[in-house]
């Protein structure tokens, strides 16, 4: 190991079974740098700084801090050596004062020292004036706005003094005025010497605070260089943006109707303190397919959940005119309107046929089967599977059971999440089949939520890149690549 590196890692390999999640991963970082650790949902990045963090034990390789292999350590041995880590998610006391919750982190863990240093008082506020939460010091977290929490998790860090800072997607929910001043304090970590990890799904959100990005795909790394080279290089964009698209676009002219049958205006939703979902507007014509696509955590789910009724918004959603606010789930889901979740939801002790016939319970018999086979011509695997139990399915089997059983309540508006998600390319291939067999011969609408750019631009008619939990364009997806893949990215 060279000695002007801190962190070494070398071959670092994760399998859960048969899936390996990282693949002989190879990075180094040295004190004062910052190295952002990118990459789509599912490509390793937050497996890889759970083995760094000791919370996941190595399948193989080494990881050297200072010299010393910490790989399989657990965790609370890796904090001890002068590893940090900042949460994405707030795990704050929630009956301590912030200052309370600082001097926690300030106490020491060991039994030989029961009695903490007579100056963690004020180390504790220095700690807080420091991250910027001077003025909130005496409160309690549950009282604090969104901001204030992600930098408590930010002060529970330093506390330790740590040479090594994990950050888990640090600018997750944080306006850009907020972004600018946590990007400040992470950037002190580079001025007092320590090296810093920071783990995102969006080259963009870090390209101003890292010195080094590292891109990771299916567990491997596939670019590492500055922002800027890892943004242009060809591998990278074709993970984000795929390579050449056909598209077969229909002009939103040809619609007949002259106002959209899904109208969403201005809508906002929050969790907690959190902003998932800021002003967004988009429409969906009779028949038109609509790709939304954006990263892991753009709010696509936050979204589609808004329109079918599950969470609580700000704003107005209309099918075909009518506000949809004062109806249930249910009550939207009868109108036409379906979702199919990313999570699928079916019932696993059910058979396939069972849960098809759920979905279209409220038909009359002769009509369900003649839905069910016009499905089972739709996904000829299903009628094979026709009596097995659905969680004995492969997960690609899955998700055309959960989008069979949407089809078969007969939606007018069919809203699918992430179906592409963990799929092999041969499932996907099935999945676009269906789609063109349904933009072709039914007069169905589709609003299909994507980050894989390959699969969503084929099959729209129109698309909005939702970014950062706000619509950050819209357009034919022929003007895609040359508008907006910056932007996407």
């Amino acid at each position: 190991m060279r000695s002007d590196v801190m962190l070494d890692v070398t071959g670092l390999t994760k399998r859960f079974g048969g899936l390996v999640a990282v693949r002989d991963l190879s990075f180094s970082i040295r004190p004062g740098e910052i190295l952002g650790l990118i990459g789509p949902n599912g490509s390793g990045k937050s497996t890889a700084m759970k083995l760094i963090m000791g919370v996941e034990r190595p399948t193989a390789g080494t990881i050297l801090l200072d010299g010393e292999n910490i790989a399989g350590l657990p965790s609370h041995k890796v904090a001890r050596k002068g590893v940090g880590l900042v949460f994405q998610h707030s795990r704050p006391l929630h009956r301590q004062t912030v200052l309370e919750n600082i001097k926690v982190a300030l106490l020491p863990d060991s039994l030989l020292r029961l009695f903490a240093d007579p100056h963690v008082d004020g180390q504790a506020r220095a700690i807080a004036e420091r991250v910027g939460l001077g003025k909130v010091m005496e409160r309690k977290p549950p009282t604090l706005p969104f901001a204030d929490l992600r930098r408590l998790e930010l002060a529970k860090a330093i506390a330790r003094h740590p040479k090594l800072v994990l950050v888990d997607e640090p600018f997750a929910g944080l306006t850009a005025s907020e972004t600018r001043e946590f990007s400040e304090l992470i950037r002190g970590f580079r001025e007092e010497g320590r090296a810093v990890l920071l783990v995102d799904h969006n080259v963009k959100s870090v390209s101003a605070l890292v010195d080094r990005v590292l891109a990771m795909y299916l567990g491997e790394r596939i670019a590492e260089g500055s922002a800027a080279q890892v943004m242009a290089d060809p591998t990278v964009r074709k993970v984000y943006l795929g390579g050449a698209i056909t598209t077969v676009a229909r002009p939103e002219s040809s619609f007949k109707d002259v106002t959209p049958v899904l109208q969403v205006d201005n809508v906002s939703v929050s969790y907690g303190k959190a902003q998932a979902l800021q002003g967004a507007s988009i429409h969906v014509h009779e028949g038109e397919f609509v790709s939304v696509v954006g990263l892991n955590g753009a709010g696509k789910t936050t979204l589609f959940n808004a329109i079918s009724g599950l969470v609580p918004y700000a704003g107005e959603i209309r099918w075909e005119g009518k506000p949809l606010k004062a109806l249930s789930p249910a009550a939207i889901a009868r109108t036409g309107l379906v979702q199919c979740p990313e999570t699928r939801e079916l019932f696993g002790d059910m058979s396939v046929r069972e849960n098809l016939d759920l979905g279209g319970h409220f038909l009359p018999p002769k009509e369900r089967e003649e839905r069910l086979e016009w499905l089972l011509e739709l996904f000829p695997i299903l009628r094979a599977r026709r009596a097995q139990m659905s969680r004995t399915l492969s997960g690609g089997e899955q998700q055309m059971l959960a989008i069979a059983r949407a089809l078969m309540m007969k939606p007018r508006l069919l809203i699918l999440d992430e179906p592409t998600l963990g799929l092999a390319p041969v499932i996907l291939e099935t999945l676009s089949k269906a789609l063109e067999k349904l933009r072709a011969t039914t007069p169905i609408s589709v609003l299909l939520g994507e980050q894989n750019v390959t699969f969503a631009l084929p099959h729209a008619d129109r698309v909005y890149v939702l970014d950062h939990a706000r619509i950050a364009w819209e357009g034919p997806p022929g003007r895609f690549e040359a508008e907006a893949a910056a932007t996407y990215l």
